[in-house]
């Protein structure tokens, strides 16, 4: 599995013959909007820094909401949550993604503003890879972010939707978030197995496209 940031909250996802795209967002955000041709686009809630799938080339299939989509040796679950901590008044419901394929499971936390719930947890289950919101503002902050971190155990741990030179609103930078722990690894993007997950947890930084 080939894991690539794209921005924000955006990755490509390349396993087996399909590539999938993640909360696409469009030019209004600041980051290089690089072409992508995708054959699945999930998106975790309907704001346009998430849900831009207009900007996607090819005819991708969209999954939205909470369920499970089989094709092809993929199995994409989503979860239902809160993109606040007040049981969706603020900013409302958010999709929380799995993606089981190659013997990984990829969880994308969305727009994510609360603290998973037992239930949610069950519904997520084991956890290799967790690409988790740290930036605040309208989404977890980077304490709540690492609460997760410690629930889930997922053996890597990507942040995402934080402050960056080329995002054009405030949030947080992803330093909050770093200083809990003693080591971080970057990389351009990430490639990985179920043979080289490790033992240990690994934060990793992905430079975006």
């Amino acid at each position: 599995m080939k894991i690539r940031w794209r921005g924000h909250a955006s990755f490509i996802i390349e396993t087996g013959n399909k590539t999938i795209v993640m909360d696409p967002f469009n030019a209004d955000y600041g980051y290089p909007m690089t072409p992508v041709t995708a054959d699945i686009v999930t998106v975790s809630h309907d704001h346009r820094d998430h849900n831009a799938v207009v900007t996607i080339d090819g005819q991708p299939r969209v999954i939205l909401g909470s369920g499970t989509v089989e094709m092809e040796g993929i199995s994409i679950t989503g979860i239902a949550s809160y993109h606040d901590r007040s049981a969706g008044r603020e900013r409302g419901l958010n999709t929380i993604f799995k993606i089981s394929a190659e013997g990984l499971g990829l969880v994308h936390l969305g727009d994510l503003g609360q603290i998973l719930s037992a239930q949610q947890v069950r519904e997520i289950g084991t956890v290799d890879v967790l690409l988790v919101p740290v930036g605040g503002r309208y989404t977890i902050d980077a304490g709540e972010a690492v609460e997760i971190v410690q629930t889930l155990q997922p053996k890597i741990v990507i942040p995402m939707h934080f402050a960056t030179p080329h995002l054009s609103f405030a949030l947080a930078p992803v330093e909050g978030f770093l200083s809990h722990y003693d080591t971080v690894i970057k990389k351009p993007y990430l490639e990985v197995n179920s043979d080289n997950l490790g033992l240990d947890q690994r934060i990793i930084i992905l430079e975006y496209l």
